[in-house]
């Protein structure tokens, strides 16, 4: 599912529990024009910055990594990490593509509760 999609899923479903989340209001929080919110729903340009995607995750209350990939983004601070050192990262990425959410999601413990 494409990025405006998936947003004005996540929106719509917001909006069913409180009228809150209408595009016009939606827009006005994370502050952008209506209309653009529409055409961003509908696939109609390219998704938004990744501020305004980050503010669009905050007000839907979803994780802002994943509106950023959903829009084929990633974090200025991910992106940056990988940069530093792209070739330990990309060999880091590539190795753990096929493990298991539930082996990954120990590894990410382990490695918060035991920083180098």
């Amino acid at each position: 599912m494409v990025f405006g999609n998936y947003a004005q899923q996540l929106r719509e479903q917001r909006y069913q529990i409180s009228h809150r989340y209408s595009v016009r209001q939606t827009a006005r929080r994370i502050g952008v024009d209506p209309a653009y919110l529409r055409r961003v729903e509908r696939g109609d340009t390219v998704p938004p910055s990744e501020e305004t995607i980050q503010r669009l995750a905050a007000d839907l209350g979803e994780d802002a990594d994943v509106l950023l990939a959903r829009a084929g983004k990633v974090a200025d601070d991910i992106r940056n990490t990988i940069i530093d050192r792209p070739i330990l990262f990309a060999e880091l990425i590539r190795s753990l593509s096929q493990v298991a959410d539930d082996r990954l999601k120990r590894l990410v413990r382990k490695t918060r509760n035991h920083p180098a």
